[in-house]
């Protein structure tokens, strides 16, 4: 079946390739389609959403899009839905003009941030599965088939966050991998290899949930 895929991140599409083997998987770029959705949803599942419906407007096919981002419990969940965006303390959602940073300066904003959080002694209540650096990450994933008819899976993946940025480590994955632990793995999540990170990570979860409900 061919799949569209309703992001521009090459990462993605590397990770749903290797997770559906058996379907062409393309991205916008690939056929030349200029694709940016305005993502104005309140969470994830919303954002996977509009990003599917407004794919499957332009091609008419079956549409898989996700929204994933990196919840820290100790800063309430944040940055959650704005992990992308996320610049640090004073831009927790993002630079008012829309400006993105890098990666590598989203990862020791977070830590700061987080250690800071940790260091106050004022932390929200909830559960924190490994410590008070636990964090975990979601991902709400729809594929959508036209009208009224679409499929959602939304799963996590659990992790504690690193508290210095010299202890990166990994070539693996994208974006925050390198600075969450797995202490399972006694390895952060870039240290995986692709295979062991497809079984465990929120992505490969949400596929598989996927899976099962297209094969009904």
């Amino acid at each position: 079946m061919k799949i569209y895929l309703a992001t521009g991140n090459l990462h993605k599409k590397k990770e749903m390739c290797e997770l559906l083997s058996e379907h062409e998987i393309l991205i916008p770029k690939d056929e030349g389609i200029d694709f940016n959705p305005e993502e104005t949803g309140t969470t994830f599942y919303e954002n996977s959403l509009i990003k599917a419906k407004a794919l499957y407007e332009i091609v008419h096919c079956p549409v898989i899009a996700d929204d994933s981002g990196i919840c820290v419990d100790a800063l309430g969940g944040e940055p959650g839905l704005y992990s992308s965006r996320y610049a640090g303390p004073e831009f927790i959602h993002g630079k008012p003009d829309g400006a993105k940073i890098s990666q590598e300066e989203q990862n020791i904003f977070l830590i700061q941030q987080t250690n800071e959080a940790i260091k106050s002694g004022k932390l929200p209540k909830g559960e924190y599965l490994h410590g008070e650096r636990s964090c975990h990450y979601t991902c709400a994933m729809v594929m959508y088939c036209g009208g009224d008819r679409l499929f959602v899976a939304q799963e996590t993946f659990e992790g504690t966050l690193i508290d210095d940025i010299s202890k990166q480590c990994g070539t693996g994955g994208f974006g925050y991998d390198p600075i969450v632990f797995l202490p399972e793995f006694n390895k952060t999540v870039a240290e995986l290899t692709a295979e062991q990170k497809n079984e465990i990570s929120h992505r490969g979860k949400a596929v598989k949930a996927l899976k099962k409900m297209i094969n009904l």
